[in-house]
């Protein structure tokens, strides 16, 4: 995987459309996509396959600092973590894959197992089946319970669950943050192409350090400091 800077029309996109209230606690949730050994390790089945997962040791780098202020200043954190069982193998789907859907993130194995992240008690997981975080899932209502306004999306890989749960958060008017240096695809140009198309299209791109600006202007709260 490759993350890289991004380009300099993107740079000034981005300066455009980010403004604080878009990650503002209170209103905002963390979302962490498939961050799973097959996905991200180096001796997952995405890496078995020849595809490039260099990028995600840098990536999870700033996505563990992302985690820490968001407990900190209680934003909730939410977990996306794909199972692919026989249940739900469709026809379609095996087809679509190539039949390498049997090979990945299977229910119960080492490769679906949370890569490089923890859930603690009180974040929320959601499991999902398909690309997008929202299909036949409870993301939705559970966003809705918090009454979440703004996703903060970071994971695995840019340009395929993350951004396909991205368009389908903004689909359903939430507001769309996409985190540059907390997600990684496994191509530079694929992670870049995304983050133009979400800029100029579904919601805004930040770095971790933009957000974290933003999040050390609120108090922490009394129960995260005493931790």
């Amino acid at each position: 995987m490759k993350r890289g800077s991004v380009n300099h029309r993107l740079k000034e996109m981005i300066a455009l459309k980010f403004t604080p209230d878009l990650v503002v606690p209170g209103k905002s949730a963390l979302i962490v996509v498939d961050v799973q050994n097959d996905f991200c390790h180096p001796e997952g089945a995405c890496a078995r396959r020849g595809n490039d997962v260099s990028a995600v040791e840098g990536m999870v780098v700033q996505l563990q600092r992302l985690i820490q202020g968001a407990r900190e200043h209680q934003v909730p954190i939410i977990f996306i973590q794909t199972f692919h069982e026989q249940a739900t193998d469709s026809a379609a789907w095996v087809k679509r894959s190539g039949g390498t859907s049997g090979n990945v993130c299977r229910v119960g194995t080492w490769g679906a197992e949370f890569y490089e992240v923890k859930p603690q008690p009180g974040d929320i997981i959601v499991n999902k089946h398909r690309y997008s975080a929202f299909i036949n899932t409870r993301l939705d209502s559970v966003l809705r319970t918090l009454k979440t306004e703004n996703l903060i999306m970071t994971g695995i890989s840019t340009n395929v669950c993350v951004e396909s749960t991205a368009r389908h958060g903004y689909m359903l008017d939430y507001n769309i943050v996409m985190v540059d240096d907390a997600c990684a695809a496994f191509s530079r140009k694929a992670h870049e192409m995304t983050l133009e198309n979400i800029a100029a299209f579904f919601g805004s791109v930040a770095k971790v350090d933009d957000i974290l600006e933003v999040w050390a202007q609120y108090a922490v709260p009394a129960a995260a400091a005493s931790e």
